[in-house]
């Protein structure tokens, strides 16, 4: 009978050595060997010791255990104990049991219901194996010596209680039904195969296995690492991520400003006008300027720096002197400056040529500005306006020193604002026509003036004839640079 449970207990340990290595306590610790004691109450044909704790009966037990997912681990667990019993003096066994089990955990800290590192860690188990048991007593006297071997059903629920990375604390609580087992020899059983079972109540220690992988070094492993390529030596936070002391994600050992809040475009330092100079290198830290003026705004673009511009509005590409001041003045502002100019006192806003004199357009253009007319509520050019209009193309491909400015007007049916769109919309249905003749789009300017503008007075069919329609007129569109 003894060399049978020493077969049994060998069998069970090459079992164990055989399997694969299991649970950890963390993903980066995927293997765990368990080593835990238990209390075992039976209940059988001789009567209950559940709950009894008066009659327990003790053993040790060890598992190997894997980490698979968040929420579940893989095992495979053995474990002795001696159950025994009395009813008197003619009837008492002495049951050695030995079980290996492979037993599917899942957690409760798999990041749905708690965190997967929480220090509680709720846990069911379902464990089917095999109990290998060795009986002798007597029953009514007579022997009942026997060693069989049974299917076991286990399952359980427990508490791991994580100390560190590496150690945890777990209790446990079980029943083992072994199928068709007679662990008391009692010949007369019922029909069912859970006659005989015991409970198992355990406390353990597991102890994982392993190092987390970490990359760069940075003590952070790369699990758990936001940030796994931090250069050697550089100082983090709990996520792996260099520090940032001024918040401004610019990392403390890039940041040449790492006390104050700044922008990532110069290295972290701040830029208060947002011109792209650091304030630390900025004349003008609160207005928006140029590198080129170290910060400093130059308004007229004259190479002089505003603070220092004693005459800011100087016009485009007149030379200056160190106080931004013309060198020869423009008194008309005209752009031509007055030692070449020869109208000196052209009145403001009139276009000029390069002799600053006001541009005029050429009579024959005017003669091509015929308006074209609308029928009511409609955009579409009628066949008869498209001589009058190629003639408008030819000369805007021919001159390209002009553009030409196209005014819709409307009558006045309808409501001013629907007018206003519809005068609009007529211009710009002229504009496509110039447009599919390859006219730059941009030398055709457009506007809409509604009914405001009659040509006639909307009182008959005629009137408002004249006032569905379309007129031009040429501008210059592209100057000569002045001479300087």
């Amino acid at each position: 009978m003894k060399r049978s449970l020493i077969s049994s207990l060998a069998l069970g340990l090459a079992l164990l050595a055989a399997a694969p290595r299991g649970h950890a306590q963390t993903a980066d610790r995927k293997t765990a060997i368990g080593l835990y004691g238990s209390a075992y109450q039976y209940k059988g044909s001789l009567g209950s010791d559940f709950w009894n704790w008066s009659n327990n009966s003790y053993g040790p037990g060890i598992s190997i255990n894997r980490y698979l997912t968040p929420g579940l681990d893989l095992g495979l667990q053995g474990a002795y104990v001696e159950l025994k019993g009395t009813k008197d003096a003619g009837t008492n066994f002495a049951t050695n049991v030995v079980n290996v089990n492979l037993a599917l955990k899942l957690k409760l800290n798999n990041g749905w219901a708690l965190k997967e590192d929480a220090k509680i860690q709720p846990y069911l188990l379902a464990a089917p194996g095999i109990a290998y048991t060795s009986r002798e007593g007597v029953v009514r006297g007579q022997r009942i010596d026997e060693d069989k071997t049974y299917f076991d059903l286990f399952g359980a629920a427990g508490i791991n209680f994580q100390v560190s990375e590496a150690i945890g604390l777990f209790v446990q609580t079980g029943q083992h039904i072994p199928l068709n087992a007679n662990l008391d020899g009692e010949p007369i059983r019922d029909d069912d195969k859970f006659d005989d079972r015991y409970l198992q109540h355990t406390v353990g220690v597991n102890i994982a296995f392993g190092k987390a992988k970490d990359t760069d070094g940075d003590g952070v492993p790369d699990r758990k690492d936001k940030c796994p390529d931090t250069p050697t030596g550089v100082a983090v936070d709990e996520n792996g991520c260099p520090l940032d002391g001024d918040g401004d994600g610019v990392p403390d050992y890039q940041d040449k400003c790492p006390t104050e809040k700044g922008v990532a475009n110069l290295e972290g330092c701040p830029d208060r006008d947002n011109d792209g100079v650091r304030d630390g290198d900025d004349a003008c830290p609160d207005t928006p300027g140029t590198p080129q003026m170290r910060g400093c705004p130059d308004t007229d673009k004259d190479g002089v720096a505003d603070p220092q511009d004693k005459c800011p509005d100087t016009p485009a590409g007149t030379q200056v002197d160190a106080n931004g001041c013309p060198l020869v003045l423009d008194q008309d502002n005209d752009g031509i400056l007055d030692n070449v100019d020869k109208c000196p006192d052209t009145p403001a806003g009139t276009r000029v040529d390069s002799n600053g004199c006001p541009l005029v357009v050429d009579p024959a253009l005017r003669k091509l500005e015929v308006p074209i007319r609308f029928k009511t509520n409609s955009t579409v050019i009628e066949r008869s306006s498209y001589p009058a209009l190629n003639k408008m193309v030819e000369a805007l491909k021919t001159r390209p020193e002009y553009g030409i400015r196209v005014i819709g007007h409307a009558d006045s049916r309808g409501t001013d604002e629907y007018n206003q769109g519809l005068s609009e919309r007529r211009a710009e249905s002229v504009k496509r026509y110039f447009t599919g003749k390859q006219v730059e789009g941009s030398r055709v300017v457009t506007e809409g003036r509604g009914e405001g503008e009659p040509a006639a007075p909307n009182t008959s069919s005629s009137g408002m004839s004249k006032n569905r329609r379309v007129e031009f007129k040429f501008e210059f569109f592209a100057l000569p640079k002045p001479a300087m």
